[in-house]
């Protein structure tokens, strides 16, 4: 049997879409819980990259302040107006801005501290051998032994 042929294009609001933070550790996935991404990358078999259309309610975030040791990121605001929260400081963003988050760079997420919806185009490479830094919380994201990433506490014990 062959396998799916990918579609050619999809409505991105069609893609298969997850509410909440997977295989986040408790208290942090209370953090997540409301924000929902489609993952746009997926249906079309993309293996270099992913691609979220990422909807933030009003008083959610969009992660857990963090940074990558070896994938780069890149936001782009769509609607509202999140606050990038970086380790340099707060950036008040709106529709059309965008920022890119180089690997080991600045530790970053986004706020929603309005009362409206947010919506952000976020894209990432899926790097092998990424490890994701939590500097403000005993968390760490790296990859075990048989290359599956998992949940850490900074001495390396597992959560």
């Amino acid at each position: 049997m062959s396998p799916p042929v990918p579609p050619i294009a999809i409505e991105a609001a069609t893609a298969p879409s997850r509410k909440g933070a997977q295989l986040v550790p408790e208290p942090f996935a209370t953090r997540l819980s409301r924000r929902v991404k489609h993952a746009l990358g997926d249906p079309f078999g993309l293996r270099a990259f992913g691609v979220n259309l990422m909807r933030l309610p009003a008083g959610d975030t969009s992660a857990i302040h963090h940074r990558h040791t070896v994938q780069d990121e890149f936001v782009y605001v769509l609607e509202g107006h999140p606050t990038l929260v970086t380790d340099d400081g707060d950036v008040q963003l709106a529709p059309g801005m965008c920022a890119g988050f180089p690997a080991s760079g600045r530790a970053h997420h986004l706020e929603n501290r309005t009362g409206h919806d947010v919506v952000v185009l976020e894209v990432g490479d899926r790097a092998t051998g990424d490890q994701v830094i939590y500097p403000m919380d005993d968390l760490m994201l790296v990859p075990g032994p048989d290359g599956r990433r998992r949940f850490v506490h900074k001495d390396g014990t597992p959560y």
